[in-house]
């Protein structure tokens, strides 16, 4: 199969080009710079030029391959509005351009939000107040109906591994400023997460075999508790461990607080079962020196 990647050069994406490359599939992978082009050949992957709001470009892509992994997005948290709308419109463009062809259509969403004060699963529909992300899931699973296979795959909002300057990296950087790693209240909120490869491995097997419609959740860690993120990174940078009032967790963390204040675990059983996923590496806790 021909599959068009988009966010090819990507933190995910550049991880799932292998696996697609190793399931036996041809992979085009979009890049908006040089540096990405040169990431994207490198990774073995036909390069197409390109950027996210380039609607017409998209469907030129997906029109001349036979499958979509649409990873690309903007994470600019001061414009979600615009990214949501931006990635609306990619969607719907890449999906119309698959119409009646049966391809797969895999789009990246999250688990964040899903199921407030318990374990949230793959059955459990975001309320759109959380991200203006949330809506686009349902609009790409409505391409079912036009004869396109539609796939929604939920990353936890901890994708880990070497080289990750994500949710981790900046909460390190955070203890290394205060010397002190901290973490919020009693610090039993939990925090779901998945190793790099394990969720593009992932990525890889639902693009072969997951059915029209399909949720699929990117979580190898169900919740890991907060404190012992807190302690595993503490140890790692040789700083004290504290607890920090949740009225003050903006003030100490920052933009980050909010999110590792919640408490947000998410199940992968359904995902399991249904694809034969079993994450192999190594877990949040036990990469958490690679930080350091």
């Amino acid at each position: 199969m021909r599959v068009f990647v988009t966010g090819a050069s990507g933190w995910i994406g550049s991880a799932v080009i292998p696996e697609l490359l190793a399931a036996g599939h041809q992979v085009v992978g979009l890049a908006r710079s040089d540096q990405a082009a040169e990431k994207v050949a490198a990774l073995g992957a036909e390069v197409r030029r390109g950027e996210l709001d380039d609607v017409e470009g998209l469907r030129a892509g997906a029109a001349g391959s036979e499958g979509v992994v649409h990873l690309g997005y903007n994470h600019d948290f001061s414009r979600m509005p615009d990214a949501a709308r931006t990635d609306l419109a990619a969607i719907t463009a890449m999906g119309e351009a698959l119409e009646g062809t049966g391809a797969p259509l895999l789009i990246a969403s999250g688990t964040l939000g899903l199921a407030p004060g318990r374990v949230g699963t793959e059955d459990d529909v975001p309320d759109p107040a959380v991200h203006p992300r949330v809506g686009n899931a349902e609009a790409a699973r409505a391409f079912a109906e036009r004869g396109v296979r539609p796939l929604v795959a939920r990353f936890a909002p901890t994708v880990h591994g070497p080289g990750d300057h994500g949710f981790v990296a900046t909460l390190v950087g955070v203890a290394r400023e205060k010397g002190v790693s901290a973490y919020v209240g009693d610090g039993t909120n939990r925090w779901p997460a998945v190793h790099r490869l394990d969720a593009a491995h992932l990525v890889a097997l639902a693009v072969d075999r997951a059915p029209a419609g399909a949720i699929l959740h990117a979580t190898a860690e169900e919740g890991v508790p907060a404190r012992e993120i807190a302690e595993a990174i503490g140890r790692a940078l040789g700083v004290p461990t504290a607890s920090v009032d949740p009225g003050q967790a903006a003030e100490h963390f920052g933009w980050i607080g909010a999110f590792f204040s919640a408490n947000a675990p998410a199940s992968s059983a359904k995902t399991r079962a249904l694809l034969g996923w079993e994450p192999t590496h190594p877990g949040l806790i036990e990469d958490i020196p690679l930080y350091a």
